[in-house]
């Protein structure tokens, strides 16, 4: 059915063709209003026919004032309240109560939203996770793609494939009991519900988390049969279609409109306006603390070249297997490194001394004595074997290395 009344809307899709890309606006707006590539014009305007046996009526007021004031709903007849938005900031917590009480007396809500309200979603017992929630620039949403199916065995084995701007939203947890899964979208290669109907009293609540389904786009590129077998699955009842373009009058706590951060993020152009400020005051107040003086040159300390030279000679030693004057070498370089790193006197190697250099170097005292007598030893030979060179080395390097 739908599919011949979208041929009215040829022109449009050769209007969106024709048009370059630099002047299509592709910001997701979803107003029933908007003939932009994601606005909500065509499936609104469409909506007389999609529930041709129903009456559909435009809200010109806020969901909870048409319900709690304004209203002269039948009792005896019930009706589906639809509301395809980006998020549902406009519907306040005392919205979501008189919105839960209007289901449960046998009516029907469809929301479809890519964030539903934190109020809705504890009073419904589920949560939702959205893996893209930082791809908001129109180059980033591009690039989402994804495959949608619906359980019904009348169309279970058709896939629906939209090839941008859809994120990876999806319920993560419900209540089993009272809540089916009626669509799955396709993310990392499983399939994940998107799309879930949960009993409430008399009523269900039909919940939808891509709402860039049901836009201009997508109804003029061949997926128009999902938007059709969607809705298909609310009863025959009249439509109340929720535009969202008013917020509560009678509300007493309008908190969403007290977040101005939240409304700030709620739009692209004051999200930007939001970062480009506090960039610009992060980089004012650090050019601002560097000093006004001149820096203080910094002057490094004369190196020690002892150590190296006692290493080079030691090297020299080693070729020509004169093993008793590398171990004096080993013995001074050791000494030298004793001396400027732990600032002891070396002269006198006795017990007082080895006390002294094990505590500053944190070595075992046993560990430092076998050191220290091992070098009084071989210091006193007039000759000394290349084991003795090997076995010094190493103990002199595990100690300096602790």
């Amino acid at each position: 059915m739908i599919c011949k009344l979208l041929k009215n809307y040829t022109p449009l899709l050769l209007l969106f063709v024709l048009i370059s890309c630099n002047k299509t606006d592709w910001n997701e707006n979803f107003k029933e209003k908007e003939k932009s590539p994601f606005g909500n014009y065509i499936v609104y305007n469409e909506a007389s026919e999609l529930f041709r046996d129903n009456e559909v009526t435009l809200l010109k007021e806020n969901i909870y004032d048409f319900l709690l004031f304004d209203s002269d709903l039948d009792s005896t007849k019930h009706q589906n309240y639809i509301c395809i938005k980006h998020s549902g900031f406009k519907l306040s917590n005392e919205g979501v109560s008189e919105l839960m009480s209007f289901v449960s007396k046998g009516n029907n809500a469809f929301l479809a939203f890519n964030h539903f309200k934190d109020t809705l979603q504890s009073s419904l017992n589920f949560t939702t996770n959205n893996l893209d929630k930082n791809a908001n620039s129109i180059n980033k949403l591009r690039k989402l793609k994804s495959t949608f199916q619906l359980n019904n065995n009348q169309f279970s084995k058709t896939s629906f494939t939209f090839d941008r701007n859809i994120r990876r939203n999806y319920f993560l947890e419900f209540d089993e009991k009272n809540t089916s899964v009626i669509g799955t979208i396709e993310v990392d290669g499983e399939k994940v519900p998107n799309f879930i109907k949960i009993q409430h009293g008399k009523g269900a609540f039909y919940l939808h988390i891509q709402p860039i389904a049901f836009t201009n786009y997508y109804l003029l590129n061949d997926n128009e049969a999902y938007v059709e077998n969607v809705f298909s699955f609310l009863p025959s009842n009249d439509v109340l279609w929720d535009p969202h373009i008013k917020s509560s009058k009678y509300s007493e706590k309008p908190e969403d409109n007290n977040n101005i951060f939240k409304f700030f993020l709620e739009h692209q152009t004051l999200t930007w306006f939001l970062f480009v400020s506090l960039i610009g005051l992060l980089l004012f107040m650090l050019f601002n603390a560097r000093r006004k003086q001149r820096p203080i040159p910094i002057i490094e300390p004369l190196k020690n070249s002892t150590i190296a030279f006692t290493q080079t000679i030691a090297n020299l030693y080693l070729k020509e297997q004169d093993h008793k004057n590398l171990v004096d070498k080993k013995i001074a370089y050791f000494l030298e490194k004793v001396r400027s790193k732990y600032l002891l006197n070396t002269t006198n190697l006795n017990a007082d001394f080895i006390e002294k250099l094990a505590a500053k170097s944190g070595n075992e005292i046993q560990r430092t004595k076998y050191l220290i007598n091992t070098i009084i030893t071989l210091n006193k030979r007039a000759e000394c074997s290349e084991e003795e060179l090997v076995v010094l080395h190493k103990m002199i390097e595990k100690f300096l290395n602790n």
